[in-house]
């Protein structure tokens, strides 16, 4: 049972049942939550603490919230954590990443199947042997949001690592040649993106039967690396995180269609 705080609140989060709703968007970054329940009909500023920023509002009716999740496994974990105490039984993980695959386009949104463990706060909960896979239902709903949006998009693995800069800038590293080896990895592999929550997100998902998968903002893979001023700014246009939160909005709203058509 997650840690409470004297008024009853969970102690990171500082959130108590009755302030979300039971599908929940989680972008890593605090200052997005006011941007994604913009999207929400009504709605409300509900708690600030640390990393973690609450709103809540509805959608086609229905009771549902954004809070973020600061960057990284860890502090993902103690959200999900909280988050699950308190009701919360769906999670649509709202990010940016990288693209692996060549031929992505900066502004493709990928729509998580599954992750790659390639972090440490997952193995804390289950076996390395234990896959991280997103439920199948949010992952249809998202592709149909998608869809709907008009956002180009690609069904996929993402990889979950712990170093940002493990990822951009592998050449400086002491590791070097083993972050290089495993890159090549995940882009034969078929890996789609490159982020840093999802793995354990998924994990979590499992083990409480609780469904998970995300929607992430790509930018282009390095065979598409703009050169121009005009490509550049192009690309800057095209990386806009309203792309993700639109095809999460869309999905959700998909989702919840088909959960009140199965009542």
């Amino acid at each position: 049972m997650a840690v409470r705080n004297l008024d009853g609140t969970q102690h990171h989060i500082h959130l108590k049942a009755g302030d979300i709703g039971g599908y929940v968007l989680l972008p890593g970054d605090p200052g997005r939550c006011e941007v994604i329940a913009k999207y929400f009909d009504e709605p409300q500023f509900v708690a600030q603490n640390r990393e973690y920023v609450t709103y809540t509002g509805t959608l086609l009716g229905e009771k549902v919230s954004v809070t973020s999740t600061g960057i990284g496994c860890p502090s993902t974990a103690i959200a999900v954590e909280e988050l699950v105490a308190i009701g919360a039984h769906t999670f649509i993980r709202v990010g940016t990443s990288g693209g692996i695959q060549p031929g992505t386009h900066t502004g493709d949104v990928a729509v998580v199947t599954g992750a790659i463990r390639d972090e440490g706060t997952s193995l804390h909960y289950m076996p390395v042997e234990f896959p991280a896979v997103a439920d199948m239902d949010v992952v249809l709903a998202l592709k149909a949001g998608a869809e709907r949006a008009g956002i180009p998009y690609r069904l996929g693995i993402t990889q979950s690592k712990d170093s940002f800069y493990g990822e951009i800038e592998p050449e400086r590293m002491p590791v070097s040649e083993h972050l290089l080896e495993r890159w090549k990895a995940w882009v034969m592999g078929g890996a789609v993106c490159s982020e840093m929550e999802s793995a354990v997100l998924f994990i979590l998902s499992s083990m409480y039967r609780k469904r998970a998968s995300g929607v992430m903002l790509m930018s282009c893979s390095m065979d598409m690396a703009p050169k121009t001023e005009a490509e550049i700014a192009e690309a800057a246009s095209l990386f806009d995180i309203h792309r993700a939160i639109r095809t999460a909005i869309e999905g959700l709203k998909v989702l919840i269609q088909n959960d009140k058509a199965k009542k």
